[in-house]
């Protein structure tokens, strides 16, 4: 009976890329992801706080000029943008790749934003990498005061 060498699923743990032979679709899934950027969407984390809405995404490598941040239909925040993709071919002959991992191309995110917030007070900023997105509440309607009067007279 002869014996078939067996990879298992987590592939040759001596290998350069231990997970490389744990992709059960033979690389088709990151060849879909390279194809269709859209699919490998940025991280975003939203927080509420008592005067806004807070969305932080993890932007790496795309520049300010890159990113977008828009409010369509007054109700849903676009974070859209563009990441920049190293030419494989570039460089001389004398250069090759032997991996290209990290993601390129368009991405785009939407959240529908809930009632009572101000779309015209929208504000971003960009640090590291990091895009902030903040989209203030509205002030809620100031209670009444009450004072009592006292009356006055016989």
């Amino acid at each position: 009976m002869a014996l078939a060498r067996c990879s298992g699923v987590l592939g040759n743990p001596l290998s350069v890329d231990f997970w490389a032979d744990a992709d059960p679709f033979g690389g088709a899934v990151r060849a879909l992801a390279e194809r269709c950027p859209e699919l490998t969407n940025v991280r975003v984390d939203w927080k509420e706080t008592p005067a806004a809405h807070v969305f932080t995404a993890d932007l790496p490598g795309v520049r300010k000029g890159d990113a977008k941040v828009e409010v369509v239909d007054g109700d849903v925040l676009v974070i859209s943008g563009q990441r920049a993709k190293e030419e494989e071919e570039g460089g001389g002959k004398d250069e090759r790749w032997h991996r290209v991992e990290r993601s390129s191309g368009g991405f785009e995110r939407r959240f529908r934003l809930p009632g009572g917030v101000r779309v015209d007070g929208v504000s971003a900023s960009m640090e590291d990498g990091v895009l902030t997105v903040t989209v203030p509440k509205e002030e809620e309607a100031k209670k009444p005061q009450v004072k009592a009067v006292e009356i006055q007279g016989c």
